[in-house]
């Protein structure tokens, strides 16, 4: 228990020098949410006017849209907000051999890598899910409860995701590509109601590509209050960590160091 007070006192050291850095300008850190605010704004608008023409699909009507969009905007803001170096910028990092700098430090690897950078533009993503959240009429204390909890678990299950995706870079060497494109699509697929699928694409969306647990099952457990799919929940967020995780540590038995010298501040 001491030992994990202390990891969790240093990554929130951690964190807080990361927003402090960011706020060191301004004009940069306010523009940057700003900015995200309104592209995510704009992306929404396409779906308004869709639900004024058609009214609703598959059972979706615009209610469930609001909460869709709050609980992945809410996760997926978090989760790069807090750990900024996931993803393409994780598999940057392997294959340019820059972990070098993290492996001599005494902190657990994973952990320090992941949560060393911040991006600032996701306070808008989490902004936005808030803001979202606020048009889905759902104010009862259970259903807020049960959203805070489904977006944190969205966000764990976005960074694992992430992780695994950053990782490939470990026996691929340049995987930055494919790591943006694989994360691009959770996030788009997290965005669209899962009743759209079906076959073969259904099933990979809780599986391989596990968008649905980013929105589609936290909208089904707070419309419904539904406890057992909670749990199912938690269990995909440590089933992604768990494969996470391993990811990482094998691959890391193949990192190469690298050879330019980098300066950290």
């Amino acid at each position: 228990m001491h030992r994990l007070k202390v990891e969790l006192s240093f990554l929130k050291a951690l964190i807080g020098v990361n927003l402090s850095s960011a706020m060191e300008y301004r004009a940069s850190f306010i523009s940057q949410i700003v900015g995200m605010l309104i592209n995510n704004g704009i992306y929404f608008v396409f779906w308004l006017i869709f639900f004024d023409q058609f009214g609703a699909v598959r059972g979706y009507a615009m209610a469930d849209i609001y909460l869709l969009f709050a609980v992945a905007t809410l996760g997926y803001g978090l989760a790069y907000m807090f750990a900024g170096n996931v993803g393409h910028s994780l598999a940057y990092l392997i294959a340019q051999g820059r972990l070098d700098y993290y492996l001599v430090l005494p902190r657990p690897l994973l952990p320090h890598v992941i949560f060393s950078r911040m991006v600032v533009s996701t306070i808008g993503d989490v902004t936005f899910g808030l803001l979202a959240y606020l048009f889905t009429g759902r104010f009862h204390p259970v259903e807020i409860l049960l959203f805070l909890v489904c977006a944190v678990l969205a966000g764990a299950v976005f960074v694992g995701f992430s992780v695994i995706s950053g990782s490939l870079a470990f026996f691929m060497g340049s995987a930055q590509y494919v790591s943006q494109q694989m994360t691009n699509a959770l996030l788009t697929f997290a965005l669209y109601p899962h009743t759209l699928f079906s076959g073969g694409v259904r099933v990979l969306l809780f599986t391989l590509l596990p968008a649905a647990f980013i929105a589609a099952v936290p909208v089904e457990i707070i419309s419904t209050r539904n406890g057992r799919l909670l749990l199912w929940l938690v269990v995909a967020a440590v089933v992604t960590w768990v494969v996470a995780t391993a990811v990482f540590y094998l691959g890391l038995r193949r990192y190469e160091s690298g050879s330019a010298l980098n300066v950290n501040v």
